[in-house]
């Protein structure tokens, strides 16, 4: 037994142990060197990185945009999905189909829903879906990627029509395990099939789903990269409240300036310890 089990399990672990955790324990590693244009550990300098990172005005910017960020997309993505999930739910017909659709653009890649919202709908010159609207209006075409604030309305609109699909497949879920008598004894008792029997009967009942789904909402938020890659263009372009942690980190550990994996990577371990940090406080708060 335990060889046939090493002979399923084997090559995924060593995968996941060769991609995955010895680059996770050689990125902590650098993260205390001053490694410049190498990944070989040369100079130590102890805490240096993290306190350099800790004082750097882009990388506390940073944070700060994935704070506006989540801001938008976190409430946005969580009451529009359990919205959906209710809808689709009710409906006695073609259920597996408006599931289907919904669901679609989860499978989409990233980088291509970036380019197609960038370059099709929200153009950053004349041209595009949304400007071609405006004109019809008589207004004047905006510059939707270079221009604050529009560029949010990028960035947020693309991040939901991406994600609230998969989001309502869970709260659909979620809702299918509500027994079905607890609604029965509410209606009996006059409670109403709207406000009354979503605050006392479906909130409660879909308090570990909520919860869930908050927690991989704010981690997806922390983890912004493509969209705000692809969309706002280089590094040339951002403005300094634009550019997500990870943007952030990718341009000091790869950009062209200089190779730096130190402060990166020391960047990197930060930007961990807070996800799993606010991660774990938002999961106690909520289930209290």
């Amino acid at each position: 037994m335990t060889r046939s089990f090493w002979l399923f399990v084997g090559p995924f672990f060593l995968g996941l142990l060769v991609f995955v955790y010895v680059p996770i324990g050689w990125s902590v590693l650098l993260s205390f060197f001053d490694a410049r244009n190498t990944v070989t550990p040369t100079t130590f300098v102890g805490f240096d990185n993290y306190a350099d990172m800790l004082t750097d005005g882009p990388f506390l910017q940073s944070l700060g945009t994935f704070s506006l960020f989540a801001l938008f997309v976190v409430p946005l993505t969580f009451v529009l999905a359990l919205a959906l999930a209710l809808l689709v739910n009710g409906i006695q017909f073609m259920q597996t189909f408006f599931r289907s659709v919904f669901f679609l653009p989860f499978a989409c890649s990233y980088v291509v829903a970036s380019l197609v919202w960038k370059l099709s709908i929200f153009n950053g010159v004349r041209f595009g879906l949304a400007n071609t609207l405006l004109g019809w209006f008589g207004e004047e075409p905006i510059p939707w990627t270079v221009t604050p604030p529009w560029y949010w309305l990028v960035l947020v609109t693309l991040r939901l029509w991406l994600q609230l699909g998969f989001y309502m497949i869970l709260f659909i879920a979620g809702l299918q395990r509500i027994p079905q008598h607890l609604y029965e004894a509410a209606w009996i008792d006059g409670a109403s099939r709207g406000w009354q029997t979503l605050r006392y009967i479906t909130m409660p009942q879909l308090r570990t789903t909520s919860v869930a789904v908050l927690l991989l909402l704010l981690v997806a938020a922390y983890q912004a990269f493509d969209e705000f890659y692809n969309v706002l263009g280089t590094d040339r372009g951002y403005p300094p409240f634009a550019r997500p942690p990870l943007i952030y980190l990718y341009y000091t550990a790869l950009g062209s300036g200089g190779q730096d994996f130190g402060h990166g990577s020391a960047g990197a371990v930060i930007l961990t310890l807070l996800i799993a940090g606010v991660t774990l406080l938002q999961g106690k708060v909520i289930t209290r």
